[in-house]
């Protein structure tokens, strides 16, 4: 089974940035639609940005113009540059193979990599 792992969290002031980064062994992500997704405390987990295999790229309104999905295929890494980052993006990221077209992913759920913006 393809297993992702998410890397790049941590403690930051409001108005900071943070770059996480998905990786999974192999060329597999190469081929996939790829979403990052976050879940705050209390809340349900929701999608932040996605990208395709081709690159079209989509943003949830909360982060638009803040946050950059990237990806490399070279490195088989999937990157999400957050930037001016506020108090309410504080959760858990995660980041999941998407079937394409659908909001359904494919696998289950890494670990995450937790963010924290103290305000």
């Amino acid at each position: 089974q393809v297993q992702l792992v998410e890397s790049g969290g941590g403690v930051v002031p409001t108005g900071g940035s943070l770059r996480l980064s998905c990786a999974a062994s192999g060329t597999v992500l190469n081929f996939n639609d790829i979403g990052w997704y976050r879940q705050a405390p209390g809340k349900q987990r929701e999608l932040v940005a996605s990208i395709t295999s081709g690159g079209t790229t989509s943003y949830a309104d909360s982060v638009k113009g803040r946050f950059d999905i990237s990806r490399d295929n070279a490195k088989s890494t999937v990157y999400l540059e957050m930037n001016k980052l506020k108090p309410e993006d504080t959760g858990v990221y995660y980041c999941a193979r998407r079937l394409a077209g659908s909001s359904l992913i494919i696998g289950s759920w890494g670990q995450g990599t937790q963010v924290t913006v103290s305000s």
